[in-house]
């Protein structure tokens, strides 16, 4: 039951395409965060943060229509609530690191929070966000 939701929900984000109107504002926001990091000198900050925040954000497009249980933004703020020590803590390189790695680590993160994600709300007694 679980994996099946997993696979659904993985499959249903492979169809989905942003449009241009959610990329550009996107780009916008990572160049004003580069600066803003570069000027408090934490640089090597802003690929791990707006990774987790583009993780996190496309989740929730995902499970929009969970939008209206509690518990999922519970377990969402908990979840990003998670990734602020592990952003903080892990010694990021300022190294080049491959695009391949980063997707690698990206889907990691996106695949472990959808399994806790399902795990809730399967504890929850609720319906499959992906049925229906």
């Amino acid at each position: 039951m679980l994996l099946t939701s997993l696979k659904n929900d993985i499959n249903a984000a492979k169809r989905i395409r942003l449009p241009w109107w959610i990329l550009l504002p996107g780009v916008i926001v990572a160049a004003f965060s580069a600066a803003l990091f570069d000027r408090f000198g934490k640089l090597y900050l802003v690929l791990p943060v707006l990774n987790s925040i583009a993780v996190l954000g496309f989740l929730v497009a995902l499970k929009w229509k969970l939008r209206k249980r509690i518990w999922f933004w519970v377990t969402i703020i908990i979840v990003a609530a998670l990734h602020v020590p592990l952003i903080l803590f892990i010694p990021w390189t300022t190294k080049w690191v491959p695009a391949l790695a980063i997707a690698a680590i990206d889907s990691a993160d996106f695949c472990v929070i959808l399994a806790i994600l399902s795990v809730v709300e399967k504890f929850m007694g609720e319906p499959q966000a992906s049925e229906g």
